[in-house]
């Protein structure tokens, strides 16, 4: 099978294509045929070696995919992977295959696995959203970001988003009751708060905390609470402003999570699919030899939904 071998860490160019044999399940393994792999910022990390886990070399790279069972059939989701995603076939554990509904397309099940149990786990089991709060979403044209939008929708929260181009904020739009601001303003996030009639936000989900943690703070409503998603480097705050608001930050990482809350999470997403109050963006399809194209687009210009790659 072809699949995306990394010999060593680096650049996107280490992510080479290679003839690998074809992975061989256990009892508790699935063999899935995958038809489309989702492309996650936090595997340009671990490409580059910056990530705080890192895997033994040579591996393969990819959580998320979709494609079909080898042994009975089924369309199915790939939430996790234990040869990788980036390949003709992957080796999955029982519990990280999902069904696959008919209505959505391979790609679209290639951007839910880690997007949508990111989003779930930040606004829900973390962040305790709950209806009628206000939510403030930077960056909510991105994968994470439209599966946050979508989710914090369905539960019945007042969303705001941020997106960085024209067409990301008309994406967010699209998703429904939501308000957009262009985050490249030095004034949206003021606006933001206008918006609100100068109360705040219940809740802000951060994905850049290094750009902008220090002015989240002053959008928070009393009680209010800031969930870091993603960031980039250290941050500046003024503690005051956490004071003022008797705010709090809160922190979330994905493989953090407990087994028990992973499936409460996947469980609630496949609900999502299944009413079709979620329904998954894929801004772009690239094959898969093009797999270091994908990694440089995806840090280096702004996020319009899923990027996946495609045997």
């Amino acid at each position: 099978m072809r699949a995306v071998v990394v010999h060593e860490f680096g650049e996107p160019e280490v992510l080479g294509l290679e003839q690998l044999p074809e992975p061989t399940p256990v009892p508790g393994e699935v063999l899935v045929r995958i038809q489309a792999a989702g492309v996650n910022p936090f595997e340009t990390y671990v490409r580059a070696g910056t990530y705080s886990d890192l895997p033994a070399l040579p591996y393969t790279p990819g959580a998320d995919g979709a494609g079909v069972r080898t042994d009975t059939g089924e369309r199915v989701y790939v939430t996790g992977s234990l040869s990788g995603t980036y390949a003709e076939y992957a080796l999955c554990r029982e519990e990280d295959v999902r069904p696959l509904p008919d209505a959505l397309s391979y790609a679209q099940g290639a951007a839910l696995g880690t997007p949508y149990t990111t989003a779930y786990r930040a606004l829900f089991q973390r962040a305790r959203a709950t209806a009628g709060e206000r939510v403030l979403v930077h960056g909510a044209s991105g994968g994470v970001g439209l599966a946050v939008v979508q989710l914090a929708l369905a539960a019945g929260l007042e969303v705001t988003g941020t997106a960085g181009s024209q067409a990301g904020s008309e994406l967010v739009a699209a998703q429904g009751a939501v308000r957009v601001l262009d985050h490249h303003d030095p004034g949206h996030l003021t606006a933001a708060v206008e918006l609100t009639g100068g109360d705040g936000y219940d809740l802000i989900v951060e994905f850049l905390a290094n750009a902008n943690l220090g002015a989240d703070l002053k959008a928070l409503a009393p009680h209010g609470r800031v969930i870091v998603v993603g960031s980039r480097g250290p941050v500046e705050v003024d503690a005051r402003d956490l004071m003022n608001a008797e705010g709090a930050i809160l922190g979330m990482r994905l493989p953090n999570a407990r087994a028990e809350e992973v499936e409460a999470a996947r469980a609630a997403v496949d609900t999502g699919l299944h009413s079709g109050v979620l329904r998954p963006v894929v801004g772009r399809e690239l094959p898969l030899a093009e797999a270091a194209r994908a990694h440089r687009l995806l840090m280096e210009r702004p996020a319009l939904g899923r990027l996946v790659l495609v045997p």
